[in-house]
């Protein structure tokens, strides 16, 4: 597998004169794309994911509107730069609700390269309880304070609200959008989606227990935040020993995300 998308990297490189680096970026992004689909996580052709084009710090790429997340690949996506231009030669179109919230977080957060915005079910589910995320599950003591919320103010469409949305997240790496989904951020594809699965798993089994309808046992916030350190200091950085069991799985099921 590796081999394969070395020699097509170089091919590609030759063809389009993109840096070896944009390329490794961009079958990265096409892989959590398809990823996505596989773990029942697109909304149609809405939601997207996001990567900074590695040595350039306002341009960004990002899914053509209207092709489904199973479609995405290396070549298909669309660059960007911070004001929702296209970079390139590209025709595609991009949704402009996924530039406004993509577009805040790349912009005002320069050590984030992944972001990660999706309509999961149980993530929507989540954000309509006031109680928000709490400490149940392994999963959610992961994200102790470590969680911002956003007010949900419509379709993401007024630029103004990048200025709230980012206040709302700070210096986090995920956040409940209220009424509407999920976001996770990260250094790189891998941790991004790692972080997503795991917030994801947590607002499914928070959903599942308050189903029961019995008194349910929370964590103290000293537990809870003793259990996030725990995981902050793993010897690997959140996403590293996943990420390559990933790829072996869409080269098993879905392949073809490296063209």
């Amino acid at each position: 597998m590796q081999t394969s998308i070395a020699m097509r990297m170089k091919e590609r490189v030759k063809d389009t004169g993109m840096t070896e680096e944009e390329w490794r970026a961009r079958v990265d992004l096409a892989a959590v794309y398809r990823l996505a689909y596989l773990y029942g996580w697109d909304d149609i052709v809405y939601t997207h994911i996001t990567l900074r084009v590695p040595g350039k710090e306002d341009h960004f790429l990002i899914n053509p509107f209207g092709l489904a997340f199973e479609e995405i690949t290396a070549s298909n996506l669309v660059k960007i730069d911070l004001n929702g231009a296209v970079v390139g030669e590209s025709d595609a179109d991009v949704n402009m609700g996924g530039f406004t919230i993509h577009s805040a977080v790349h912009g005002a957060r320069h050590e984030v390269n992944c972001v990660m915005h999706l309509h999961i079910n149980t993530g929507i589910a989540l954000s309509m309880m006031k109680c928000g995320l709490l400490n149940l599950s392994q999963h959610a003591m992961l994200f102790h304070n470590r969680l911002g919320y956003h007010d949900y103010e419509g379709p993401a469409l007024d630029l103004d609200e990048r200025r709230r949305l980012i206040a709302n997240l700070g210096n986090k790496n995920a956040m409940i959008l209220r009424n509407h989904g999920l976001l996770t951020a990260g250094g790189t594809v891998g941790e991004a989606f790692v972080r997503m699965s795991y917030l994801e798993r947590a607002c499914q089994t928070q959903i599942q227990a308050m189903s029961c309808g019995t008194e349910l046992t929370v964590a103290t916030d000293e537990l809870a935040e003793k259990t996030a350190r725990t995981h902050e200091n793993d010897v690997l950085p959140l996403g590293e020993r996943e990420w390559p069991a990933m790829l072996r799985r869409l080269d098993r099921e879905l392949p073809g995300y490296d063209k």
